[in-house]
């Protein structure tokens, strides 16, 4: 092993067992990262001066919706996977849609399955959309931190090539080329994660809340350009490669992300003020 490189942390993919049932940590990351995102957004709703006021979802409501976003992850999470990274292979194996124990999902359709599901529990519990999305993507960077990490410890999603100037960097056992790589789930996982959140949770301690629309744009936005420089270190998918002039699936998915994010924060900010927006949805 050359000096400048680092070993795989070959970690057991199954979280917990007990008896003929087992938990992988992909699955752990999801359930995990539900809660957490769960118990974060309760505190921030009972904090009225975070709001300007009684907060626009009761925790109840955020009870219930939980319920509703789990499903729009997974469901988006898969219908993304098999329509914009496998087409061919899920039409002739039609089943395998149905298998996701071994894994395959996308952020980009997981992010409109949210989308759906905060669009539709507004509109049947009378609530801003933009709100309850601006709630939900203050916590969404918890879930995401963690689905990286549970990549790196599957030992999949792997970086592109890396030379000897990059000490960090590592072979990856179920890589047939057995090159040395980028760890870019971790990239992804402090850039989509740690840093998306901060600047979420900044952004909420100083008034952000009180603009629906605003949080969500920025997380949309940025988390859009997390994931384009994340792209530059990261394999692209082996049954689609590289795209138009270098492109990845990744970035050309994050573009729009990236002008709606834009504009959404554009409208927060324009309007004069957080009443007049309430009134603009």
């Amino acid at each position: 092993m050359p000096l400048l490189s680092i070993t795989f942390p070959e970690i057991d993919p199954v979280a917990i067992s007990i008896g003929p049932f087992a938990i992988r940590w992909y699955a752990l990351a999801y359930i995990c990262g539900i809660v957490l995102g769960w118990i974060y957004a309760r505190a921030l709703i009972r904090k009225e001066k975070l709001w300007g006021g009684p907060a626009p979802i009761a925790p109840v409501q955020l009870d219930d919706f939980i319920l509703w976003v789990t499903i729009g992850i997974i469901v988006g999470g898969r219908t993304g996977y098999v329509l914009f990274y496998n087409p061919a292979f899920f039409m002739q194996n039609p089943i395998a849609i149905l298998k996701l124990w071994e894994g395959g999902m996308s952020f980009h359709g997981g992010f409109l399955g949210c989308v759906a599901a905060v669009m539709l529990f507004a509109v049947k519990n009378n609530i801003s959309i933009l709100s309850l999305g601006d709630i939900t993507t203050a916590v969404a960077p918890i879930g995401i931190f963690l689905g990286r990490l549970a990549n790196f410890i599957k030992g999949e999603l792997w970086g592109r090539e890396a030379d000897s100037s990059v000490p960090w960097r590592m072979v990856f056992p179920d890589d047939p080329s057995q090159l040395f790589r980028h760890p870019s789930q971790l990239y992804e996982a402090a850039l989509e994660g740690i840093l998306l959140f901060a600047i979420l949770a900044v952004m909420v301690r100083m008034g952000a809340l009180k603009r629906p629309g605003l949080i969500l744009g920025s997380f949309i936005a940025i988390y859009a350009l997390a994931r384009i420089t994340s792209e530059f270190f990261r394999e692209p998918d082996p049954q689609l490669g590289f795209l138009w002039g270098g492109l990845t699936m990744g970035m050309l998915l994050s573009v729009p992300m990236l002008i709606a994010g834009v504009i959404l924060v554009m409208v927060a900010w324009r309007c004069e003020t957080p009443q007049h927006i309430e009134k603009s949805i």
